[in-house]
């Protein structure tokens, strides 16, 4: 809970004023003893202005990229038009000797307005397939999925999945992913419908 200066001020007369210890008091306020005496510290030095709270200042960036790299990472970017901000880190740590992370190039590149924005296609959902099956066995549909059992292990659970019932038609729990696994499993199903 942030307090103002004033309430920081009553809290520090309170517990002054206290027939408890110190510590009991701020036990029961609930106020830990490390910031009760930074605000009696700060309270003595500079009186009731001390106990205001002081806006965060931005500390130094001790990985700031230099106005000069900057400038020639701008200058890479303008004769390469053809490179993405990923290649452009790559190409200016290779050739300058200078580590330079896409994340940091792009944002440069960004600032500078010389990131394009890709050309989006819009594409909506259907409201329905544009085929969708019309008879039970006229596709069939594939997955796997994957869980750890504790102590086990990975397991995979091979199913066939009839697209127009949503009937599971066969399925096997695999202790791989392989080719075969996928084979037996469409043995099984193929076996079941005859």
């Amino acid at each position: 809970m942030r307090y103002s200066a004033s309430e920081k001020y009553e809290l520090i007369q309170l517990v002054q004023d206290s027939d408890l210890s110190v510590r009991q008091t701020l036990k029961r306020l609930s106020i830990n003893r490390s910031t009760f005496y930074g605000w009696l510290e700060r309270y003595e030095k500079d009186g009731l202005a001390g106990l205001s709270d002081k806006p965060a200042k931005p500390g130094h960036v001790w990985n700031k990229i230099s106005e000069e790299h900057q400038q020639a990472m701008v200058q890479m970017a303008l004769d390469e038009t053809d490179l993405s901000p990923r290649e452009l880190a790559v190409k200016y740590t290779e050739t300058m000797s200078y580590y330079v992370s896409e994340s940091s190039m792009y944002r440069l590149l960004k600032s500078y307005d010389l990131i394009t924005s890709p050309a989006y296609i819009l594409m909506q959902a259907g409201d329905k397939f544009d085929q969708p099956s019309a008879r039970v066995n006229e596709l069939w549909q594939t997955d796997f999925t994957y869980f750890k059992i504790i102590g086990w292990g990975w397991y995979y659970l091979s199913t066939i999945l009839d697209d127009y019932s949503r009937f599971i038609v066969a399925w096997r729990l695999c202790t791989t992913m392989a080719a075969s696994d996928v084979t037996d499993t469409l043995d099984d199903a193929l076996a079941f419908t005859g």
